[in-house]
């Protein structure tokens, strides 16, 4: 496994959250976030790397987005 760093379209609210709405994928394709589930502190023991942890759903499908400041990465198969 290893950390690939991604592009995030987020939105901010009035509170300051931030919510990450889609991941932009390096060869163009776009993937829509179809919910968060989760937002906490985070550590990726597969790849290292520690940040904001959010579990969403992609696909149908929970996926790790982390965002360790000022990059967002997933983990992903080398």
């Amino acid at each position: 496994m290893t950390k690939k760093y991604v592009q995030v379209i987020a939105k901010f609210e009035e509170n300051g959250a931030m919510i990450p709405l889609q991941v932009l994928w390096e060869d163009g394709r776009v993937f829509e976030i179809d919910r968060v589930l989760d937002r906490r502190p985070g550590v990726s023991l597969k790849v290292g790397g520690q940040g904001i942890r959010y579990i969403c759903r992609i696909l149908s499908k929970e996926v790790c987005l982390y965002y360790e400041e000022p990059r967002w990465f997933v983990e992903s198969k080398a």
